[in-house]
């Protein structure tokens, strides 16, 4: 359940000047204060709470949910939960075609997975000097830029984007290809690209941290409630499997 005083101790509620706001973001504003618009917090708690609940089935269903966060405020924060639901993420430069032209970016994460298998089959020791610092050099590229989407073998279930604007290429390319969008939106941008709108202060580490802890906490549930499930399948089928056994056996 969400917390409003939670909410408003993390700054969520701050919202940008009144001279930059998107006019498509006033049915999210409460008032406006010393110049500066302030979101209403009962209407993030409800839109928390629904993101939190479709998050919850899509990763239930197995999919992944990628998060995508560049900016300097929200990327350790976004590593960080991210990792904890084991859920990929973009924290350095969004990788043009990510999504559009995933068959490429997938190759790229092939690279880095052959480049590693070199170095335990020992092919790697028999190059010059050079070619071992140009493959290094490659690797560590790769890895910066797609290290932590390694695991991700198909396109996303949904994305969860902090600041939309900045991050405007990602949701493009989410829109063209129907992929849900999830993300904190703030006083400055145009909600309505955007699936699960929360409206919220994308600017602090607070807020953001915040935020995230909801959703991250929702998509925890969704997994435990996976690995439950699948447990109790594998315990029915070796029960079945049992009784079927008895049964011969008479």
């Amino acid at each position: 359940m969400v917390n409003i005083q939670e909410l408003l101790e993390s700054g969520v509620h701050f919202g940008h000047l009144t001279r930059k706001w998107d006019p498509n973001m006033a049915p999210y504003i409460y008032t406006e204060r010393n110049g500066v618009h302030i979101i209403d917090l009962y209407k993030t708690s409800a839109k928390i709470d629904e993101a939190s609940k479709a998050l919850q089935k899509i990763a239930n269903s197995g999919r992944k949910i990628l998060f995508v966060a560049t900016k300097k405020q929200a990327k350790d924060i976004v590593a960080e939960k991210a990792k904890s639901v084991n859920m990929p993420y973009i924290t350095e430069r969004w990788p043009g075609g990510m999504l559009t032209n995933f068959v490429t970016i997938r190759k790229a994460v092939k690279k880095m997975a052959s480049i590693d298998r070199m170095k335990q089959d020992g092919s790697f020791d028999a190059l010059s000097k050079r070619e071992k610092l140009q493959i290094n050099r490659q690797r560590e590229k790769l890895e910066k830029n797609l290290g932590s989407i390694a695991d991700m073998t198909r396109l996303p279930g949904a994305l969860f984007v902090i600041d939309i604007k900045k991050e405007h290429i990602a949701v493009a390319e989410a829109q063209k290809l129907n992929i849900p969008i999830f993300a904190m939106v703030d006083t400055n941008s145009d909600p309505r690209p955007i699936d699960f709108v929360i409206p919220s202060n994308d600017d602090a580490s607070k807020s953001i941290d915040k935020v995230l802890s909801y959703v991250t906490d929702a998509i925890a549930e969704g997994l435990s409630e996976r690995k439950a499930d699948k447990e109790k399948a594998k315990a029915e089928k070796e029960a079945n499997t049992e009784e079927a056994t008895t049964e011969e056996a008479k």
